[in-house]
């Protein structure tokens, strides 16, 4: 699909996207469970469809109701001998500890980008468990075979904390008995507590995790938490609504329901650098937070933690007088693009200088934004980031692979119309069709 941003000005309001991190967690926590769990606001993106085929492939059946997914489950029991992620790194990363949960051999497959993407950490650390596991020089596709048998062990966070969400789900429904988890270099800390908060939600057996980054799982008492009916709310998605927040900020005025500012997601930090930037909101008594268009001025921002902001951010500064600065690039390059280098290339053809050296990017904003042609390079962020930027342009802005955005806010172009963003779209949005049993 080609999408065409015309500079627009934006006023309205909106409901939040549902949080894909959130969404996708959920429908593992579910599965781990015994019984019923409804998902009340279930996301639609293509990696929350493919996370409700996957728990399927894994013993669920779902139904769906108004606003919601009814998910029944007897824990792990696969049906098939293959689970397909589609396009999703925490997918990938998050089932296949939970998957070897089972004793029987499986295949885990993927598509696009997460073929390429290193899997070297399972190769190390599932044999230690007792798993038996082969990649392809530690890509995919990885066959296993469990059970899963938890244990004290050390293992390397410094690539991503999604590794570590599916071995503390894995560890938590396997009853993992005075073992600990130890992770060096953690990055990404406010994924690891989102995963916790859905464990939690879903009363699953918990953790202590006072020591940082040491995950010690005291003795094992079953609870009849994880056996009871339960209801849980997706939540309203920050790393899709930091392109709005950032939209509204250039372009007009915006009111977005449905987000919690004491939310663990630590994309919430989009508010901490537009604050910087001089960027002027506010929550209001209704609970909506309200973003209006104002000067902006470079900022610095340490993105480390929240990587995802990379792209949005790079559209903030673009329109910011001044050279803005922005920390944590070496977090982008196991992304669906390397978004370091994407970014630095896409918005060149914006006349936006961005330069990398080591881990900071220098982004030259306050000059004219070009019209013409760039590419998402298959990459969502990416897609959102220049349709963004384009609302600021000197004329029209051809996004090329813009069917990206299917993978966390396929809504996204339709949000930006309703608000009063001129877009023309040619050829088809391609989405994952999800059919419950």
């Amino acid at each position: 699909m080609i999408a065409t941003v015309h500079p627009s000005t934006l006023k309205g309001h909106l409901v939040s996207p549902r949080s894909k991190s959130a969404m996708q967690r959920a429908c593992a926590a579910a599965l781990l469970r015994h019984g019923q769990t409804e998902i009340r606001l279930p996301g639609q993106s293509n990696d929350d469809l493919a996370a409700m085929d996957v728990i399927t492939r894994l013993g669920a059946t779902i139904h769906e109701s108004d606003a919601a997914l009814l998910v029944q489950s007897q824990g792990v029991h696969p049906k098939s001998d293959a689970v397909h992620c589609g396009e999703s790194g925490l997918g990938i990363r998050m089932f296949t500890p939970i998957a070897a949960l089972s004793p029987r051999r499986l295949l885990l497959t993927g598509a696009g980008s997460l073929v390429t993407r290193p899997m070297d950490f399972f190769d190390a650390v599932l044999p230690q468990l007792g798993v038996m596991v082969s990649s392809q020089q530690g890509r995919l596709p990885l066959s296993i075979q469990g059970p899963l048998r938890p244990a004290d062990i050390t293992v390397d966070g410094s690539l991503s904390s999604q590794f570590l969400t599916g071995l503390l789900m894995a560890f938590s429904a396997a009853g993992a008995s005075d073992v600990t988890i130890r992770v060096e270099g953690l990055k990404s800390r406010p994924y690891i507590d989102l995963t916790l908060s859905v464990m939690r939600s879903f009363g699953m057996h918990m953790p202590d995790t006072t020591a940082g980054d040491v995950f010690h799982f005291p003795v094992y008492i079953p609870s009849l938490a994880m056996t009871e009916p339960l209801c849980y709310t997706v939540e309203g998605d920050w790393s899709g609504a930091a392109f709005l927040v950032v939209a509204a900020a250039l372009a007009g005025d915006l009111a977005i329901e449905g987000l919690d500012v004491a939310s663990v997601q630590g994309d919430k930090a989009i508010l901490t650098a537009l604050a910087s930037a001089g960027g002027q909101f506010h929550v209001g008594a209704d609970g909506r937070l309200y973003i209006a268009q104002t000067s902006l001025q470079a900022f610095a921002f340490d993105a480390t933690e929240c990587p995802d902001l990379f792209p949005p951010l790079a559209a903030l500064a673009a329109c910011c007088a001044g050279t803005s600065v922005i920390q944590g690039v070496g977090r982008l390059a196991h992304k669906e693009s390397d978004r370091g280098q994407t970014l630095q290339q896409e918005f060149g053809k914006l006349g936006v200088s961005i330069r990398l050296e080591e881990d900071l990017m220098f982004i030259e904003g306050g000059g004219a934004i070009l019209a013409g042609n760039v590419h998402s390079c298959h990459d969502h962020r990416i897609a959102m980031s220049l349709a963004v930027a384009a609302l600021r342009a000197q004329g029209p802005l051809r996004i090329e692979a813009a069917e990206a955005i299917g993978k966390s806010y396929p809504h996204f172009f339709d949000d930006m119309v309703s608000l009063g963003a001129g877009i023309h779209r040619s050829g088809s949005l391609p989405t994952t069709v999800f059919t419950p049993e």
